[in-house]
């Protein structure tokens, strides 16, 4: 027997190893045992992204539910996370199912749980689904037959793309942006954003939007190591504005039209910028831990309160379905607001920013230019630093007994510590520390007031921390 543990967002591993089949009924049947404590008639929302056996495994759940007497609602097609979460709502359904690692590397699956509201399964029901997970998988999946459970009504086909494409249509002026002359390009990575985008934007210039499970072998986050080939296409061509979406398409990149990559940082100050200056709205702001410390400038700019939690969209969508949250959003790339799930969405809020655009006539770059005289300029770097897991696991017990007190010329000003340790220089410049929980790996990150000074802090960081 495997453990099953959920990490920041779902259970990922790799196939054939620790994801299997009969994981797969397990987790499911702990899902099942969970709902079935807490709903009287309980129905889900299952769907799976594009990577490898995702109708395999996804059948093996609706099965597992079946069984357990379950409503099932089953996507078509291949679904994004944004998709089944919007079903949900959409549906009443107790709770969804993707079947999708997201942005890991292709040898990876996963599977997530969201809840009725639209968003992440909060922390304390996946305590109650992973204590209710069995030893071993006890029902024969052979013998269930997925025609018979669509003629018991157990089992119900339903279109999650065009769900998704009717509640885009109802909140954005599609026309606005496809006659707006912007030339703009959509990067796929082989993920589940694909078709869906080919609906909504037919006239944009594609880019690895054609099934590949092995996504040619990379890793679909939309980072800037990512998405070179992406960053090209728009250099040396006249797209104004590239969008790039991971396996799952709830988080995003943008590329500028000289090929610079846009974080999520510099989208999220975007975002409030234009909902605040241009739309009127206002709301609370809720970021994690390790975005940067500009989006406070922006917050007190607007009057908006800021609260900052720890790592995982789970903290983020449990204050929104909670409080008028305006936008929640993390560093990774995953982006929520006000008027649509509590969920991350990297469609949405990309064509958020060509809204933007397209409104007010503006390039990507003079938009950010327009944060930049409420915030001021900055960089942020992220890298992971591969090491021994004694290694990892004795730099961050020298970060709890306060052994770093400067990382080369910076002096350590203070230390928040909320999720990992973030080391304050001033202001404005910081470096952060965070140990994986599953990998001997360091998450180190670095803000300040240019490229190529965060990359020193950087620099300074590792020379400190393996000297």
């Amino acid at each position: 027997m495997s453990d099953i543990k959920f990490g920041t967002d779902g259970w990922r591993a790799i196939i054939a190893k620790e994801f299997t089949v009969n994981n797969v009924a397990r987790i499911t049947q702990a899902t099942a045992s969970w709902l079935l404590d807490n709903y009287e008639n309980p129905s889900v929302v299952i769907g799976h992204d594009c990577r490898f056996a995702g109708p395999l495994f996804a059948e093996t759940a609706v099965k597992v539910l079946a069984h357990n007497k379950i409503k099932v609602f089953m996507a078509h097609k291949v679904a994004s996370t944004p998709m089944v979460s919007l079903a949900n709502v959409k549906l009443n359904a107790s709770a969804g199912i993707v079947l999708t690692a997201s942005h890991n590397p292709p040898s990876y699956h996963g599977f997530k749980l969201k809840g009725s509201y639209g968003g992440p399964l909060l922390p304390d029901d996946i305590a109650k689904v992973e204590a209710h997970l069995p030893k071993t998988n006890e029902i024969d999946l052979d013998a269930i037959e997925m025609d018979e459970l669509k003629a018991s009504g157990l089992l119900e086909i339903v279109d999650l793309e065009q769900m998704y494409v009717d509640q885009v249509t109802a909140n954005f002026d599609l026309d606005l942006i496809n006659n707006s002359g912007l030339k703009l390009g959509y990067d796929a990575m082989y993920g589940a954003g694909q078709d869906v985008m080919k609906r909504l934007l037919p006239g944009i210039d594609f880019l690895h939007c054609d099934h590949n499970p092995s996504f040619m072998g990379q890793a679909p986050e939309p980072i800037l190591k990512n998405l070179q080939e992406f960053s090209e296409l728009v250099k040396n061509s006249d797209i104004q504005s590239g969008l790039a979406t991971d396996g799952d398409a709830d988080r995003l990149g943008m590329i500028d039209t000289d090929g610079t990559f846009v974080d999520s940082h510099h989208l999220i100050l975007l975002l409030i910028h234009y909902l605040c200056k241009y739309k009127g709205e206002k709301g609370k702001v809720c970021t994690a831990f390790s975005t940067t410390v500009k989006i406070k400038n922006m917050c007190e700019h607007y009057g908006l309160e800021l609260e900052v939690v720890p790592i995982g969209f789970k903290h983020i969508c449990e204050i929104m379905i909670n409080e008028d949250i305006l936008i929640g959003g993390e560093e990774s790339g995953g982006i929520a607001i006000k008027g649509h799930i509590p969920e991350r969405d990297g469609i949405w809020m990309g064509l958020i920013i060509w809204e933007f655009m397209a409104k007010s006539g503006k390039t990507l770059r003079e938009l950010i230019d327009e944060v930049y005289e409420i915030v001021g300029t900055f960089a942020f770097e992220r890298s992971d630093l591969h090491i021994k897991e004694q290694q990892k696991l004795d730099i961050i017990e020298k970060c709890k007994s306060g052994a770093y007190e400067s990382f080369g010329s910076y002096k350590v000003e203070r230390l928040d510590d909320l999720d990992g340790f973030k080391y304050f220089f001033n202001d404005n410049e910081w470096f952060m520390i965070r140990a994986s929980g599953t990998e001997p790996v360091l998450r180190t990150y670095a803000e300040s007031d240019s490229r190529e000074n965060a990359l020193k802090i950087l620099k300074a960081g590792y020379d400190t921390l393996l000297n």
